[in-house]
């Protein structure tokens, strides 16, 4: 790594030059720079924002679920068992699920070897369990903070091997050069938030062969969401750049709670806690679930299976399925203005119609799960002691004892299962891009809870791999960095220099920028998707695009980087609108974690109403064959494209031929 300044467009700026470097500093991309070193490509450095701020070290569940090849019992598995149950949701590709099937054991067991307690038995067995989506009982966790334990080990290896960290670094470009018929990776430009008052306005330049984006997914566009809050997503970076993107249009939502931005899966909800919504100032309190279930036993298991049914799935709306009650919430919350309550200190209470709650009125699946975990008690927090005591815990540690008070929740946005293109080594279609983690759009529609956590530590490693056996160049001179990088600095420089001079009138705040991409993605690009609301709202979305980004102001140069965001998130929310409105235009239905209003099909509950009714996608609609790829064009267009999924390669491989593939380097390789 070298330091050294350069001149541009008049002005001298600091640049750092190495091989890689990687943005972000959650799980995956700490995992990048650490895999990076133990190859002995040590010319890797970190930059981030704040370092932990992110999703990893910032959330989790009941007990926060990593998915992975089954290690335990004698129920036969394999990885192509694995790949199969991964692209099993739709819309994902078989090749990228093999890989990440194939990589999870030693992925998982590199985090083993890092300190992460995963717990085993006596044999050394790691067993599972089974959650949402997955078919076999591959999943295990390290409890409530399994992301945040990565982080921590992976931050301290890191540390250990002396990984360079630029913290305090807010990323606004990624730069890239023309390269034969596509793009290729120059470096990237951040502000230095310790700098911004300088003549430079924080300027810094990155020279590097390899960008490792691990920005996270873009949870700052969601008015109601448990991402945390220092996770806001750059999306716009890599669209910029030339990045093509896919299956924008799949997310998961679920019930989480608002007070303390957290996800109440698992025991929160097999504990069966009480239901309630109040007006909005507290009062008028109501068992709002009682009107929707016939007796209080489908009511109860309905509750329960949200524990590993947990993300809203239309497919289990109807017919008193447990995402009935994230429709519920909804119509509470959204439609109704209410507020809504679990409330662990006493049972679901019956009415005039519905008996009280008790144990043994549970279908036998839900009685037998308390019944085997010793947790058959008298109320749900006495169940949810028993079965998870770590997370009564982790609310008490921020300020929230369920023992004393309910807790608030809504139905919010969890993860993006879509994002940007890789192949099979993590390498986006701009050459040394490689997106990793959330920003990586690996998934299809569904898929098994905890693969996001393999998805980005198995993405990481192997485009490590790929950048320490084909990307491995020196950095270029400075000179000729210049050249390549110097029309795209000298564009951002102008645009912070106009949204500092701007006056207030006629111009574009950031916060009120942000304010209205949250209001409109909440209200047509989250759960409930009407194929006319989201029409309307995609022009607006462009217009909103337009508006910030001749008119976005920074009231000073300490909020430049807030300026930058709101930009990148009004680009972002415009290319998602864009995604679900082609999918809505090319006749896609209710489907993943969302619902479409549809007239012909059939309301969830009778009590509900037409304006629920919806239908689900069915199999062999062209939405479902294919998957849909969007990007920029050259002057900011957004282009869509609907590709063939690609199935599950056929097993197989001889071992001589991979023995000799392997000797003579020829594993690793470039994709088309």
């Amino acid at each position: 790594m070298r330091a050294s300044r350069v001149r541009i467009g008049g002005r001298t700026y600091p640049l750092h030059s190495m091989n890689t470097v990687v943005i972000g500093s959650g799980a995956a991309g700490l995992n990048a720079a650490v895999r990076l070193h133990e190859l002995g490509q040590t010319d890797v450095a970190i930059v981030t924002d704040r370092f932990g701020a992110g999703t990893s070290a910032n959330s989790g569940s009941d007990k926060q679920t990593y998915y992975k090849m089954s290690l335990a019992g004698d129920q036969a598995d394999s990885a192509h068992d694995m790949a199969r149950d991964l692209a099993a949701g739709g819309s994902m590709h078989g090749d990228i699920a093999l890989a990440e099937a194939q990589g999870s054991v030693e992925a998982f067991f590199h985090l083993v070897a890092l300190g992460v307690p995963f717990p085993h038995d006596r044999y050394g067995a790691y067993v599972g369990y089974k959650t949402d989506h997955d078919p076999r009982q591959r999943a295990t966790s390290a409890g409530p903070l399994t992301s945040k334990l990565m982080f921590e080990r992976l931050a301290a290896e890191c540390r250990r091997r002396e990984i360079r960290v630029f913290d305090g670094h807010e990323m606004i470009a990624l730069l890239a050069e023309r390269h034969g018929r596509g793009r290729r990776i120059v470096g990237a430009l951040a502000l230095d938030r310790a700098k911004l008052g300088s003549a430079g306005l924080g300027f810094v330049l990155f020279n590097a062969v390899n960008v490792v984006a691990a920005t996270g997914g873009p949870g700052g566009m969601y008015a109601h969401s448990v991402y945390p809050a220092g996770q806001t997503g750059s999306h716009g970076l890599l669209f910029e750049a030339g990045a093509v993107a896919q299956n924008l249009t799949e997310s998961q939502f679920g019930l989480a709670s608002v007070k303390f931005r957290w996800n109440v899966s698992g025991t929160y909800q097999q504990a069966v806690p009480r239901y309630f919504s109040t007006d909005p100032n507290g009062g008028d309190e109501r068992e709002f679930l009682n009107d929707y279930f016939p007796d209080m036993g489908r009511l109860a298991t309905a509750v329960f299976l949200k524990g590993y049914q947990w993300p809203f799935d239309p497919r289990k709306a109807g017919s008193g399925g447990s995402s009935l009650v994230d429709i519920l919430v909804y119509e509470e919350t959204i439609v109704k203005g209410r507020r809504v309550f679990l409330d662990f200190r006493s049972d679901p209470r019956g009415d005039g119609r519905l008996a009280a709650f008790e144990p043994r009125r549970l279908a036998p699946e839900a009685f037998g799960y308390l019944e085997r975990s010793g947790a058959l008690m008298a109320t749900p927090i006495a169940r949810l002691r028993r079965m998870n005591p770590p997370a009564i815990a982790l609310y008490k540690a921020h300020g929230i004892d369920l023992a004393r008070e309910p807790l608030e929740i809504a139905v919010c946005a969890q993860h993006n299962n879509g994002g940007f293109r890789a192949s099979i080594w993590w390498e986006s279609n701009v050459r040394g891009l490689f997106p990793v983690g959330e920003v990586c759009g690996t998934h299809g529609v569904t898929r098994p809870g905890g693969s996001a956590l393999n998805a980005g530590q198995v993405g990481s490693a192997r485009a490590a791999l790929f950048i320490a056996r084909r990307r491995s160049d020196r950095p270029r001179p400075d000179a000729a960095f210049v050249r390549a990088a110097a029309e795209r600095v000298i564009e951002k420089r102008a645009l912070a220099d106009a949204m500092r001079a701007r006056e207030r009138e006629g111009t574009l705040a950031p916060d009120a920028c942000v304010a209205e991409v949250r209001r409109r993605m909440s209200a047509c690009g989250a759960v409930v998707r009407d194929a006319g609301d989201v029409r309307v709202e995609k022009e607006r979305g462009r217009d909103l695009w337009a508006r910030a980004k001749r008119g976005m102001r920074a009231a000073s140069a300490g909020d430049l980087p807030k300026a930058f965001k709101a930009l990148d998130l009004a680009l972002t929310h415009a290319v998602y609108l864009d995604a679900i409105a082609e999918y809505l235009e090319r006749g896609g239905k209710s489907r993943g974690s969302f619902l479409v209003p549809d007239p012909a099909g059939q309301p969830p509950h009778p009590l509900l109403g037409p304006r629920w009714a919806f239908s689900l996608a069915g199999p062999g609609a062209f939405v479902q064959e294919n998957i849909l790829e969007v990007r920029l064009d050259g002057r900011g267009r957004i282009e869509k494209t609907w590709v063939r999924v690609r199935p599950v390669p056929a097993a197989g491989g001889w071992f001589e031929t991979v023995w000799d593939d392997f000797r003579n380097d020829r594993i690793v390789v470039e994709e088309e």
